[in-house]
């Protein structure tokens, strides 16, 4: 997608009449979008448009009509939980080209730039579990969003696929093992669920954590964004200078958050699901199509050894996963 496209993709939306005196720059760190940032004086937009092909070393296909589930997505947490998500201000379904409202860096923190810099705040956890469990719960109570959102045939080739039969394919003993998660997570429908819920697409704004990204959404099992999201947390207390016992608790700041929302389901049910989840997450992020870039060699033997064991036996619930890891890094 070129430039001159966005831009009359903003006018013929009506955003803009002024396409001479646009100026469009392309905004880095995108692994699966092309997303520029556009200037019009004063005023700023956000456009994206969906690769393809992702920008990972590996080979990973992505269906680019996700950009309607993400535009849906969007459209529908922020009627539902204002503030949470970015504005969307147009959608073109032909050209997949969507145009958001513009988050000033200075008053929205990235989450992830916060952790790796060593800044993991308890109740910064906490708030993202609690506004999470919000968008879960409200939207759980929505008729109409799980034929809206019934989107496994997107939900497979960009989480499925890439995570746990990516896995699965590089450990074949631990096969049974994975599919089981596979069967159980996608067998586990209660609500709209984001599907990349990480740091990298979290922002901390003035009136809370602001979710971008939705790129995945599917209507399916919760526990699969609680998972992702602590799967996060859990890997960065690998990094030097980290304490795995601060990333913990705010795993259990984040958890305790989230559960004071759920009534879907029984929370021990849930917390099982996202134990299960757990080692599988956290491997396919060292083994899958999309590893994380901050881990070392040695960083990613520990996860290797800490998880194939509890992929043949599940932990019973998060609060022992959580005891074992702090204990592994020790």
């Amino acid at each position: 997608m070129a430039p001159a496209d966005v831009i009359e993709f903003l006018v013929v939306s009506g955003l803009t009449d002024a396409a001479t005196d646009l100026s469009v720059e392309p905004l880095g760190g995108g692994v699966s979008s092309d997303i520029w940032l556009v200037r019009d004086g004063a005023t700023r937009w956000v456009v994206k448009s969906p690769l393809a092909e992702l920008r990972v070393t590996d080979d990973w296909q992505a269906p680019v009509e996700r950009s309607r589930s993400e535009a849906h997505w969007l459209r529908t947490i922020g009627r539902l939980v204002p503030g949470s998500c970015p504005e969307v201000l147009a959608y073109d379904d032909d050209r997949h080209l969507l145009a958001l409202s513009y988050l000033a860096p200075e008053e929205h923190l990235l989450w992830k730039d916060e952790l790796l810099a060593g800044r993991m705040d308890v109740a910064v956890a906490a708030a993202v579990g609690d506004r999470l469990g919000q968008i879960h719960r409200l939207t759980s109570l929505e008729a109409g969003l799980a034929d809206e959102f019934a989107t496994d045939h997107l939900f497979v080739p960009l989480r499925v696929e890439p995570y746990f039969e990516r896995v699965a394919q590089r450990y074949p003993r631990l096969g049974d093992s994975i599919r089981a998660v596979v069967d159980r997570t996608m067998s586990s429908k209660f609500a709209l669920v984001h599907g990349d819920v990480s740091p990298k697409n979290i922002l901390l704004g003035p009136d809370g954590p602001v979710f971008l990204d939705a790129e995945t959404a599917w209507w399916g099992d919760p526990a699969f964004d609680v998972a992702f999201c602590i799967n996060h947390l859990l890997l960065k207390s690998l990094l030097a200078g980290h304490d795995p016992g601060v990333h913990a608790a705010a795993v259990e700041a984040l958890f305790e958050a989230y559960v004071d929302h759920v009534t879907w389901e029984d929370r021990t049910q849930l917390e099982s699901r996202v134990a299960a989840l757990l080692p599988a997450l956290l491997l396919a992020r060292v083994d899958g199509r999309s590893p994380v870039e901050y881990l070392d060699a040695d960083s990613r033997t520990v996860v290797r050894r800490f998880t194939v064991p509890r992929l043949v036996e599940s932990p019973r619930g998060l609060s022992e996963l959580l005891h074992d890891w702090t204990e592994a890094l020790a």
